[in-house]
């Protein structure tokens, strides 16, 4: 189940228009490795140390496979590969890669099985509300302490969105500017 906070925001692009309320995920510390890998070996033959090597080794080839520019698959979860930002020059020759090339960074590419995969399984349920830098814990909660009465509860319907595609508003108004 993945939880969301509702958020007041303005739009970047229009910083005249009303504020409006938009849903951002909550996300939580990630599992260690020891309880990720006795999850994960759990009714198997494989020992949670043998996997936890191997998620090690697969760490360090993965590293060597970047640093000559390779693109590196990681099984059916997805690809690692290097990208970077150039400042531009007018003459070729006049590129210095040490001075132009910059902020390098690693992209994790999610396989299309696991993306979708997780993206048509998610379900929603609001994990509160934060206006002014007050976090409240749920919706019900901020309406109590603002008085407000009526409209949306915490979960409407199952609390899921199939497919995770908000309805497919095609660029409506109400769409996240902010992602």
């Amino acid at each position: 189940m993945q939880k969301y906070k509702l958020v007041k925001r303005g739009n970047p692009s229009k910083p005249d228009a009303p504020k409006k309320w938009y849903a951002i995920p909550v996300s939580y510390e990630a599992q260690s490795v020891k309880v990720m890998t006795r999850a994960a070996t759990e009714n198997t033959t494989t020992a949670p140390i043998e996997l936890e090597g191997s998620l090690e080794l697969l760490g360090e080839y993965a590293k060597q496979q970047l640093l000559q520019g390779h693109t590196v698959r990681v099984g059916n979860l997805g690809t690692l590969r290097i990208t970077f930002k150039s400042a531009g020059v007018d003459d070729i020759t006049t590129f210095n890669a040490g001075q132009m090339i910059r902020e390098p960074r690693i992209i994790f590419t999610p396989s299309k099985e696991l993306r979708e995969s997780v993206v048509q399984n998610l379900q929603f349920q609001n994990g509160g509300v934060l206006e002014d830098g007050v976090s409240y814990a749920s919706l019900s909660d901020y309406k109590r302490a603002k008085g407000i009465t009526g409209g949306g509860s915490d979960n409407p319907g199952s609390g899921g969105n199939p497919g995770g595609s908000g309805g497919g508003n095609d660029g409506d108004q109400s769409e996240n500017p902010l992602g």
